[in-house]
């Protein structure tokens, strides 16, 4: 079965590649532990580190942690909502975007999270980069950080071009080594304290802290996974034929509310017991300068890893499936990798960490609305149903005005324009703004406008898929229903496999 035969021949082949098709159901792969190493190896981040230490610069560390925990907690709902878009469908975050914002319209919001993503991954090859260099340049001599920020960048862009079943491999491996080593990171760190007559929890910062605005730049910090974590959840083992949510979704569960809080928190833990220590958010220093070579080699390990796991799935999937999607058919999946890794390079992450914070609360500010449109429209505008077909049709509903939805456009610049104006409270603005302005354009103006047919005809064995048992397939030029025992199994290639 060729899932692009004939594409090319087509007025709409610019919106089919193989790797922004849907997902069937017997390619799905990721069971609940798989979800749950892909989520540790993902919340292990080093900048997570400058988190802790920001708040416990001014609060007390038991109330930095507890806001850490709870606005990732908050998120992770925001995420389960959107996840079920990867898990019905099995659609990829910018070919959904298609539905609110039109054919055209989505690049828009779906290539800023590609560019984001790709500057995430960036700044974090750059953080692995430099702790190499530290370790490299201690046990032998030799330092040149651009050096190994090109052998780590072409590394991790060769192990996702793989496909997410090495994605998941690696996670695997990557996240108890990830949580032993930072169970030894944390007890080194407060071994020092000790020697220096330090109790973390009971340390108070005198800098002024606004614990919203902290507990909103955790929320920004994952904006960015809660609107396209359908790039992820496509890919999981689900049950068919059922149309409980709760179901449907369980193997999402423990890895959002448990692993992404609990590992977001500890990390944090981590960075804030360093700047107690060392007045340095970074423990990766505090705890080089205190040990010798087995200690650097533990923190290749850790640094390698935790960078590796995250940018696999969080910063070069994303990426690679928007730029995918502006370009297709011309441009694969490996190729769209490959994009993301210069584009990252280029954004010069080594100027950006310095200004961290306010990166996070810009594209936090512009994510939340998108958030907020997503939601509304997948939930309380479509009700979960979705005419597939045409989201990969140029002249199909979602070509709105002429490619452009301008419910989706104008609630984004309300809500997105809105949070920018109040970065502290971004997250609590943008998200429920865009959500009641889409849900008011789309309700009256738009949808009587452009006819939806999974709005005006809500038929379920139409416009549903893993809750009705079925596969959304592009063949020779169609989309067809397909029961999965249908499939041939010749039919399983694809690119990000």
């Amino acid at each position: 079965m060729s899932t692009v035969a004939g594409a090319s021949r087509r007025a709409d082949s610019h919106l089919i590649e193989e790797s922004i098709l849907p997902v069937w159901l017997n390619q799905r792969t990721i069971g609940a532990l798989g979800y749950i190493g892909l989520w540790i190896g993902m919340a292990v981040i080093i900048a997570t580190f400058q988190l802790g230490a920001s708040g416990v610069a001014g609060l007390s560390l038991t109330t930095t942690i507890v806001t850490i925990f709870l606005a990732n907690l908050l998120l992770g709902i925001i995420m389960a909502m959107t996840a079920d878009i990867g898990t019905e469908h099995g659609l990829s975050f910018a070919v959904y975007l298609r539905a609110p914002f039109g054919v055209l319209g989505t690049h828009f919001p779906s290539v800023s999270r590609g560019i984001v993503a790709a500057i995430w991954f960036g700044i974090q090859t750059y953080l692995g980069a430099l702790a190499l260099n530290g370790i490299i340049g201690y046990l032998t001599g030799f330092e040149s950080w651009p050096l190994w920020y090109a052998l780590f960048a072409i590394l991790q862009i060769a192990n996702t071009a793989l496909g997410i079943r090495a994605v998941e491999k690696l996670a695997a491996v990557a996240a108890p080594a990830i949580v032993a080593i930072s169970v030894w990171m944390y007890f080194t760190l407060t071994g020092v304290a000790d020697t220096q007559g330090l109790n973390i929890w009971t340390f108070a910062g005198d800098a002024d802290i606004n614990l919203v605005a902290l507990f909103v730049a955790n929320m920004a910090f994952w904006s960015t996974l809660a609107v396209d974590i359908p790039n992820i959840t496509r890919f999981l083992k689900v049950e068919a034929g059922t149309k409980s949510y709760v179901r449907r979704n369980r193997n999402i569960w423990i890895a959002q509310f448990v692993a992404l809080p609990v590992t977001q928190a500890w990390i944090a833990l981590i960075g804030a017991a360093s700047f107690i220590v060392a007045g340095d958010w970074n423990p990766i220093n505090v705890i080089q300068s205190q040990g010798g070579g087995v200690t650097l080699v533990i923190l290749l390990v850790m640094v390698v890893l935790a960078q590796w796991s995250t940018n696999n799935s969080a910063n070069l999937i994303p990426a690679a499936l928007t730029f995918v999607n502006v370009g297709a058919p011309k441009i694969s999946y490996t190729m769209a990798l490959v994009i993301a890794g210069i584009v990252g390079t280029l954004a010069m992450p080594w100027l950006i960490l310095n200004n961290l914070f306010f990166y996070l609360g810009l594209y936090g500010a512009l994510l939340s609305a998108v958030g907020g449109i997503m939601i509304c429209d997948y939930f309380v505008i479509r009700k979960r149903r979705l005419n597939v077909p045409d989201l990969y049709r140029a002249d199909g509903q979602f070509a709105y005005a002429g490619g452009f939805n301008p419910a989706g456009l104008i609630a984004w610049g309300i809500g997105g324009g809105a949070a920018l104006l109040a970065l502290d409270y971004a997250y609590l603005v943008g998200f429920p703004l865009a959500f009641l302005a889409y849900y008011l354009l789309m309700r009256f103006w738009i949808a009587p406008r452009y006819r939806q047919a999974e709005i005006e005809n809500p038929d379920d064995e139409r416009y549903l898929a893993t809750s009705v048992g079925l596969n959304w397939v592009y063949q020779d030029g169609a989309f067809h229903r397909v029961p999965t025992d249908r499939i041939p199994a010749g039919a399983w290639k694809r690119d990000d496999l």
